[in-house]
């Protein structure tokens, strides 16, 4: 027989799995306005939830079925994604900006992009881009 969990608790989970998937976007944001020089850890998305850090991470495995640093990763793939496509800032100045030294950055980005390196991430996503704006001009 299942055991009933009573909504209250129920939305208390939800609530603390919104928050922090919300803390980190605000963080990364941050970070990428300069406004802050240090990646923060679980753990201070713990505190500042007011929550042990074991609570947090069986709190967001049970709402989302991931760990939070699986919701972190892949934030910080999609914002470093979205800066070597967008912008042509050095893929060092890219990696400073989100606290890593460029070798550790490659390192990340591999782990987390199906084994492509920032730069090769780059030129294909400029080579689409360039695809996509030749067809549109000979249309």
């Amino acid at each position: 027989m299942a055991t009933l969990i009573p909504k209250k608790l129920l939305a208390r989970q939800h609530e603390i799995t919104t928050d922090f998937l919300r803390e980190i976007d605000n963080h990364l944001a941050d970070l990428e306005a300069g406004l802050v020089t240090e990646m923060l850890e679980i753990r201070d998305f713990a505190d500042r939830l007011h929550v042990h850090p074991t609570h947090l991470s069986n709190t967001i495995k049970l709402t989302t079925g991931h760990s939070p640093c699986t919701h972190f990763e892949v934030r910080i793939l999609a914002l470093a994604q979205r800066l070597l496509r967008d912008t042509p800032a050095p893929v060092a100045e890219i990696a400073a900006r989100l606290t890593y030294d460029p070798s550790n950055f490659t390192k990340f980005f591999k782990r987390f992009a199906d084994g492509q390196t920032p730069k090769q991430y780059r030129e294909a996503a400029w080579a689409e881009l360039r695809g996509a704006t030749s067809e549109m001009l000979t249309i």
